[in-house]
């Protein structure tokens, strides 16, 4: 998963806790021909790995997701998101805290931005969480891969 060779593939953009574990998930899925992970939506150009964790950024740790649209819908990828991480708890996923492990979809576009909106307001609407879902849903900015 390392190179991109189809200029046609669709880019999604999650975080949901620590980059690794929900890149472990996203891996699993068919469709999806590359994974990075990366910082989005902070104050500082080419954060690094510690000061993304030393909280002084304001980047969430994130994955990008190059998918193949006809193989994997974004409304899939976002069951998947929603499934796989606690979206009500602020700022942390399990034994991670702090602003970094926010949950947060950074859309690309106008149709993924309402798909998430909507997504997250059917959810609230179905009970399906005994407390209000927290996830933070703005347009992608600010992006940088994370060092290897």
């Amino acid at each position: 998963m390392n190179t991109v060779n189809n200029d046609s593939l669709s880019t999604a953009v999650f975080g949901a806790g620590c980059f690794w574990c929900v890149e472990a998930v996203f891996q699993q899925v068919n469709g999806i021909e590359k994974i990075e992970s990366g910082y989005s939506n902070g104050d500082v150009k080419n954060p690094t790995y510690r000061e993304v964790c030393d909280g002084r950024t304001g980047h969430a740790e994130v994955c990008k997701i190059w998918f193949d649209s006809n193989i994997v819908s974004y409304e899939t990828l976002l069951s998947i998101f929603w499934q796989t991480h606690d979206p009500t708890t602020l700022n942390q996923q399990g034994n991670d805290r702090g602003t970094q492990y926010r949950s947060a979809i950074f859309y690309n576009s106008e149709s993924q931005k309402l798909a998430a909106e909507k997504y997250k307001i059917d959810l609230d609407q179905s009970g399906a969480f005994s407390k209000p879902i927290v996830t933070e849903i703005a347009a992608v900015n600010n992006y940088f891969p994370a060092e290897d």
